[in-house]
């Protein structure tokens, strides 16, 4: 049974009903400066702590009130005169449980007025809380509630649950109100991330489209170093958007096997990849190139641009131009050749 919260000058006493027990509480108001981040909180960890760092309190700090709902939230906090919520602190450790954002608006809101935002008001919980109930709090707020995590930041909470705290994962499903099936794709592509060496938030939407087509899966278990290309150019930033390896990749992989090894080699890019996988027979993309040249080649502004630019420049083209001749002469012998072979 968990102790009453220890404090001298209670605002109320309460109860907290987490996992089927009453957690008893004590609200009341707390100077801001003995009150400590929580370290293992998803949102600070993903930031700061999830390449095995541990941050000072002053670095958890800083990086808070670098992000922008942190600066909306002290305007909030100061219009409205306080909190609305308070911040939930296991009592003992004086840890916020939950509202350290709100903590992080407090601390700038303190540096501009001491007298008036020195004290934060927070529910105190018993310093000897199960820490099965912490996180049960946590889900509850994050994913059930509020649901302000980011998609990474979830996703790390649970596989720190079922990895690092040994929570069967049907019981981590129950905690956040995911089937189990979800909860087995978020620790998939987590630790996905973890094997390839990106833990890049920003990141998380193009792993998780990754993990769920089964046309890219299959090319994934057939083509050694598909998977480490693909990580390759998303951390390049070479496949624009999430959508775009959503429904783009996919087709590119169910084409002709030529066209994904022209995509590894570099011989074509990804948007170039995916318009030859998308045309009939794939070479179309090759006369598509063609008629975009031939069509700039005639355009009345080409000839003026020509005619016009310095003679360095009018030297430099027409040798180009001459180069081009040279090889559009043997490109079209050699397509020749080919139409009289085939007759």
């Amino acid at each position: 049974m968990t102790s009453q919260p220890k404090t001298d000058t209670p605002y109320s006493s309460g109860t907290l009903r987490l996992r089927g027990t009453d957690v008893r509480t004590v609200t009341r108001d707390v100077p801001y400066t003995e009150l400590r981040f929580y370290v293992d909180n998803p949102r600070i960890y993903s930031f700061v702590r999830s390449d095995g760092y541990t941050p000072t309190q002053g670095e958890i700090l800083k990086r808070l009130q670098g992000l922008d709902h942190v600066r909306e939230l002290v305007q909030d906090i100061k219009s409205n005169g306080g909190l609305i919520d308070p911040l939930i602190v296991r009592n003992g450790d004086m840890v916020v449980l939950e509202g350290n954002s709100r903590l992080a608006a407090y601390h700038y809101l303190a540096s501009q007025d001491q007298s008036r935002w020195g004290k934060v008001r927070c529910t105190l919980l018993p310093e000897d809380i199960d820490e099965k109930l912490v996180y049960a709090l946590l889900a509850q707020y994050h994913v059930k509630g509020k649901k302000d995590w980011a998609p990474y930041e979830k996703a790390g909470f649970v596989y720190r649950r079922f990895n690092e705290h040994r929570v069967d994962l049907p019981d981590v499903a129950v905690e956040l109100g995911l089937t189990k099936d979800q909860a087995k794709h978020l620790i998939s592509v987590y630790q996905f991330m973890i094997d390839h060496a990106d833990q890049d938030r920003e990141h998380w939407s193009y792993y998780d489209e990754l993990l769920k087509s089964r046309k890219i899966k299959k090319v994934s278990e057939e083509v050694p170093g598909f998977e480490d290309f693909i990580v390759g150019e998303v951390k390049a930033s070479r496949i624009g958007k999430a959508m775009d390896l959503r429904d783009k990749l996919p087709t590119i992989c169910a084409a002709n096997p030529r066209i994904l090894k022209r995509y590894m080699n570099g011989t074509y890019d990804f948007a170039e990849a995916h318009e030859v996988a998308v045309t009939a027979g794939g070479e179309s993309h090759t006369l598509n190139k063609l008629k975009r040249f031939r069509n700039w080649l005639v355009a009345a502004s080409t000839e003026d641009d020509l005619v016009e630019a310095p003679k360095a420049i009018r030297d430099s083209m027409q040798y180009e131009l001459k180069e081009i001749e040279k090889k559009s002469k043997k490109l079209k012998d050699l397509l020749e050749q080919k139409k009289n072979a085939i007759n």
